[in-house]
């Protein structure tokens, strides 16, 4: 096994999260695109993991903790930890110690940087990115949101927890419409799908609906709403994980369409 750095030659192959082989990740649109363009001058890391036959099939990406959606000081935030573990496409990669490896790799990086700990978020639920997980690596919870977990390795003694950024609004209706509400910050695929699936079955509504966007990578916006990924319909927020299909979304703004009076 070989850990690398992002380079030219398969930043192609991150962007779409290793998921080359995936037409679903061509609807993702270039939000993430636009993240890396803001994010390579602010500290953003990014570490791939090959096989013994060179091909890669993990990768890590992490980021100052001050340029990530989490409270917190000196410490590095791990958006997103993934080892392919699909059939198709490169095929499944896991159980084979590329996770820890990657995980360790960007300590040491982060250690060599000069931040505090580490921090990374995972979910209480057995699947991807699990909270357990990390914290058989060395990690201990924080805080918590919901089935998401704040947890943290720190390096010094004078380190300090992140604490999560908690939701404080919830988008209102609009009179007369179908609001459609997204919040996206750009890092994460899966909800940069979300964003263009609402975009686009909104868009087929004309005027009885209404497509509002945050751009959460704004951080006055997101200390504003407190969300930093998310799809409402009139107010009340659609579970994105995993990303509610283009059919589901316009099923359930048809709903509402047909209630406007």
């Amino acid at each position: 096994m070989e850990i690398v750095d992002l380079a030219d030659d398969n930043r192609k192959l991150w962007m779409v999260c290793l998921e080359d082989w995936s037409d679903e990740m061509k609807g993702a649109g270039n939000k993430k695109e636009i993240w890396f363009g803001k994010m390579k001058d602010k500290g953003l890391r990014v570490k791939l993991a090959k096989d013994d036959n060179g091909v890669i099939g993990g990768m890590i990406q992490y980021t100052p903790i001050e340029h990530s959606y989490i409270q917190g000081e000196g410490l590095y935030f791990v958006n997103c930890i993934w080892v392919h573990g699909y059939k198709e496409g490169r095929g499944n990669f896991q159980k084979k110690g590329m996770g820890k490896a990657l995980l360790k790799a960007a300590e040491d990086d982060a250690r060599q940087l000069g931040a505090k700990g580490m921090a990374a978020w995972g979910v209480s639920l057995p699947f991807w990115m699990k909270a357990s997980w990390f914290k058989k690596q060395g990690y201990k919870k924080v805080d918590k949101d919901g089935v998401a977990v704040l947890l943290w390795k720190p390096f010094t003694e004078d380190a300090r927890p992140p604490k999560w950024i908690k939701q404080v609004k919830t988008p209102t209706p609009v009179p007369g419409k179908v609001a459609v509400t997204t919040f996206v910050n750009g890092w994460c695929q899966a909800q940069n799908l979300v964003y263009e699936r609402a975009k686009k079955a909104a868009s087929e509504f004309g005027e009885k609906a209404v497509f509002q966007e945050y751009d959460t990578f704004d951080r006055n916006v997101l200390l504003e709403w407190g969300i930093v990924d998310g799809l409402f319909i009139d107010g009340k927020q659609i579970s994105t994980g995993p990303p509610p299909s283009y059919e589901k979304i316009r099923k359930l703004i048809a709903k509402k369409v047909k209630k406007i009076k």
